[in-house]
């Protein structure tokens, strides 16, 4: 489930340009020691607002490119969910149960580090 951005930005951004506002009306009363707390509001604004423009933008970015990735890795797709080209999509599957990135071969046991006595399909074992 995802959030509206916007809400918990403009909230923390409201906030700390009211705690700014109670900062400078404070004016002298405020101890010298204490007036740092004016640039952290300050920065708590530029940092709301700079989200609140960004967010957006990086939004459309992650479904563009996930938009993208479904198309490269698509295609038509026959009955109960099976590709087209007939792939088993079983042997793309990561040994922990989460599916391995489309294309990418299958891991297993022989992909786990080895101790050296063995060899992997990557690392053969060392002749002699």
């Amino acid at each position: 489930m995802e959030s509206d951005y916007r809400v918990p930005t403009a909230l923390g951004t409201a906030a700390w340009t009211a705690a700014l506002v109670v900062l400078l009306a404070m004016g002298d009363g405020l101890a010298e020691q204490d007036r740092w707390w004016r640039w952290v509001c300050l920065t708590g604004i530029v940092f709301g607002l700079f989200g609140y423009a960004y967010i957006p933008r990086h939004l459309r970015k992650h479904a563009e490119s996930g938009r993208l990735r479904a198309a490269e890795a698509g295609g038509a797709v026959a009955d109960r969910g099976a590709p087209a080209d007939g792939h088993d999509a079983s042997e793309d599957a990561a040994p922990d149960g989460g599916a391995a990135a489309p294309g990418a071969p299958a891991a297993g046991p022989a992909d786990a580090p080895q101790d050296g006595a063995r060899g992997s399909r990557r690392h053969p074992p060392p002749k002699g």
